[in-house]
């Protein structure tokens, strides 16, 4: 076993054996980052974090079936500022629940799609 971990460990040698192990070891950080965000459930928009929004801003949304929605939690599930949901916003009291589920896993339901605080968001629409 030390031999195996003394020649993965081992940099002597060609330039191209460096090179292979060096890109190898990059592979394996990038593998083991995205393994750990597919755990924690967690993905983020390059784009909006190279624009220079923060990591919770730039963080993405999962719908019920942990698909990718295409906006940030920071748009749709922001502070009390931003209340960017209305129940005219969605055709079936079950798109606004969604909606509302998403935003209370991050604290609270900042778009008040829920007026009489009863856990059922925009009951006048219908169910589906």
């Amino acid at each position: 076993m030390q031999d195996i971990l003394k020649k993965a460990t081992d940099f002597s040698g060609s330039p191209k054996r460096k090179f292979a192990k060096g890109l190898l070891g990059v592979v394996i950080v990038l593998l083991l980052g995205a393994l750990g965000l597919e755990i924690s459930n967690k993905d983020f928009d390059l784009g909006a974090l190279l624009s220079g929004k923060s990591l919770k801003e730039a963080q993405m949304q999962r719908d019920a079936k942990g698909n990718l929605t295409g906006e940030t939690l920071g748009d749709a599930c922001g502070d009390e500022a931003k209340d960017v949901y209305n129940c005219d916003d969605f055709a079936t009291q079950q798109e606004a629940q969604e909606k509302m589920e998403e935003c209370l896993a991050l604290g609270k339901d900042v778009n008040r799609l829920d007026g009489d605080k009863d856990g059922i968001a925009c009951e006048s629409l219908p169910k589906n």
